[in-house]
């Protein structure tokens, strides 16, 4: 079948002799683009599209594309910001690593992994924060019983701040609400004990500092990581419905006490002087034993200086009578007359 210089499809020119033309002396044809094994590829046409939108080739610099510089300033940034912290003065941060409580950064500048590894949440712990709990509005009242079974009207604030930053994040979910409810709590247990006037009076600041007390026990049982500062009444009246009548009566009071105060102020008075008069006596009595007789005659013209410099006087010198001219009287007789 093979004849001499010839294949299977001819001779070596190509099919001149007119027999089947060989296929590998033909010259290679072009291919579809985008097809298998062909010159281009998809991911050439993704090359081409993207050199056709930075206007026919990317931008390079040193032979690498400008993209990878600006990637790489921001990855920087990114380690930066996120990375350093700066906490205030009266600030502390929170660290959180993966979700999970890592632990606290001071004032100053503070360095952590990047996020989103570790997050910094900031927290004031030394800023007084106040909840005002009832209102001195007459529209509201904020009711409560006293242990003598009567009814105050009670408005009153809380003073608190930030002690534990942990605890205070993560331990309880609403602290101004959980606040809020202690010191209703508070404020009822300790006014159940004590009287109405106690309640409207003097006993105010024992109050306050019970509750308190009471407040700052039971959020260290809860471990809140607050700190009560202080408990303030602003205002403690009977409801508004006997409000009027009680006023009366708390005015009565009021001058009855008075009126005793002025009584004990009297008393004291008089009981100062009694002793004064009395220590004076002792006096006389003590120089009276020493020398009677002298004791007596001073004691006898001191009184009667005392009583004759208050009555007109005529002296009469014995053994002759000598008239005595009473100018005194004769000065108040001519004053009489003149009138």
């Amino acid at each position: 079948m093979m004849n001499e210089n010839k294949g299977p499809w001819g001779g070596g020119s190509g099919g001149d002799d007119g027999g089947p033309r060989s296929p590998w002396s033909q010259p290679p044809r072009k291919r579809r683009p985008g097809s298998v094994g062909g010159n281009v590829t998809s991911l050439d046409d993704f090359l081409k599209k993207s050199r056709d939108r930075f206007g026919g080739s990317f931008p390079t610099g040193n032979g690498r594309p400008y993209w990878l510089y600006g990637l790489g300033i921001f990855l920087l940034l990114w380690l930066i910001f996120t990375s350093f912290h700066r906490i205030g003065p009266q600030q502390a941060g929170v660290i959180t690593r993966l979700g999970s409580f890592s632990g606290t950064l001071g004032p100053g500048i503070g360095f952590t992994l990047p996020a989103p590894i570790d997050r910094v949440q900031k927290v004031d712990v030394q800023e007084i924060r106040t909840i005002d709990i009832g209102s001195t509005d007459a529209s509201s009242e904020n009711l409560i019983l006293t242990g003598d079974q009567n009814i105050i009207d009670l408005a009153y604030s809380v003073r608190w701040n930030i002690a534990d930053p942990e605890l205070y994040l993560f331990q309880i979910k609403d602290p101004e609400q959980t606040i809020r409810e202690v010191a209703e709590s508070a404020m009822r247990a300790v006014v159940a004990g004590v009287s109405l006037d106690d309640a409207i009076g003097a006993g105010r600041g024992e109050i306050e500092q019970r509750v308190q007390q009471v407040m700052q026990r039971l959020l260290n049982d809860y471990r809140s990581g607050i700190r009560v500062q202080g408990v303030a009444i602003k205002q403690s009246d009977p409801p508004a419905a006997v409000n009027d009548a009680f006023k009366e009566v708390s005015a009565a009071q009021q001058e009855a006490q008075s009126y005793i105060n002025q009584a004990r102020a009297y008393a004291l008075q008089l009981t100062a002087k009694a002793q004064g008069e009395a220590a004076a006596f002792d006096k006389v009595y003590a120089q009276y034993k020493q020398a009677p007789e002298v004791t007596r005659r001073r004691m006898y013209y001191e009184t009667m200086e005392r009583v004759l410099s208050k009555v007109d006087k005529t002296i009469v010198e014995t053994p002759g009578v000598t008239p005595y001219l009473a100018l005194p009287e004769i000065q108040k007789r001519a004053e009489g007359a003149a009138r």
